[in-house]
């Protein structure tokens, strides 16, 4: 197999060639067909921080897998050869590929079986791939920390990778979605998605006093604003970090008797739950596709505000 390896902070990926992974005892060999390319792989690259968070070095990166399955270890018994899988990054092992183990920009990974789920007829491998980060992350926050449900006005902030997929989702269960965004294209595409009405500034929706506000952005004053437009008892849903720090008006929390929790990851559940709305149609997700060769490009087109919607790599092309 080979695969684009992650050796040291600020150093470019290297692409190496090694010995296919040896199946397992409840694990699966997974073929690779999509991997998707995600701001925290941006991240790992550029800030030394995020090194805490690796297994051995060095390490293959790469947690958005989506594939076939060609080995099946002793004990598994839910999941045979052929099987079109993907695999959940914050799953019951407790292990993400690209992190704890080689992952998905590789053209073969070995994964826990625990962490797979099924991708349903009528999910393309690039829908599955992005639905295994994108997908579960933006939908946990909305739909279970954020709580959306049928009839509820709820404000979205960031309309990227996350925030497209979790507006649309919202729209298509029957709330009434304000999206906020600076940059200009993604409030048209806000538009395109169904929101009832785009704005650059999040205090400009305070008019439709929202229940709930899922920041997908997390750069401080979005968090900050967001607070202060919150309806009373209203919640903020905060899963961006843009900025990893915050200063907040307290007195809007308190008054308001506001709720402010924090997002991230998701579960199996969330993912099989995108899932069901990509195969009706009802959300279908903006995906720009590059090759396997084009990795190292993607994640720089990335860290350069380049890409519109979830990035995926073919890694058959």
């Amino acid at each position: 197999m080979k695969g684009w390896q992650f050796v040291e902070t600020n150093e470019p990926l290297k692409m190496v060639e090694k010995e296919d992974p040896k199946i397992e005892a409840g694990k699966v060999v997974i073929d690779m067909k999509v991997a998707g390319i995600c701001h925290s792989d941006v991240g790992v690259l550029r800030d030394p921080g995020w090194k805490a968070l690796l297994g051995e070095l060095p390490v293959i990166m790469g947690h958005e897998v989506a594939g076939v399955i060609s080995e099946v270890g002793e004990g598994v018994s839910d999941y045979q050869v052929g099987d079109k899988v993907a695999v959940c990054p914050t799953g019951p092992s407790g292990q993400a590929p690209g992190y704890a183990y080689d992952g998905g920009f590789g053209t073969k990974v070995l994964a826990p079986a625990e962490d797979l789920v099924m991708i349903p007829e009528g999910v393309s491998f690039a829908q599955a791939a992005a639905g295994t980060d994108a997908g579960m992350t933006s939908y946990h926050a909305a739909f279970n920390k954020g709580g959306i449900k049928e009839g509820m006005t709820v404000g979205m902030i960031g309309i990227g990778g996350l925030g497209q997929i979790a507006l649309e989702a919202a729209v298509a269960k029957g709330a009434t979605v304000y999206a906020v965004d600076l940059n200009p294209k993604a409030r048209e595409l806000a538009k395109e998605l169904g929101a009832a009405g785009v704005y650059e500034n999040v205090k400009e929706i305070e008019q439709f006093e929202p229940e709930v506000i899922i920041d997908y952005a997390g750069f401080d004053v979005t968090t900050r604003e967001a607070l202060e437009t919150i309806k009373f008892k209203g919640k903020v849903v905060l899963v961006g970090m843009g900025k990893l720090e915050t200063t907040l008006n307290v007195t809007s929390l308190i008054t308001k008797q506001a709720t402010l929790v924090g997002s991230n990851g998701g579960t199996k559940q969330d993912i099989e739950e995108i899932y069901e709305l990509f195969a009706s149609d009802k959300v279908t997700p903006k995906i720009t596709e590059i090759t396997f060769d084009e990795i190292p490009e993607g994640i720089q087109m990335l860290e350069d505000n380049k890409v519109t919607g979830r990035l995926v790599a073919d890694m058959e092309k």
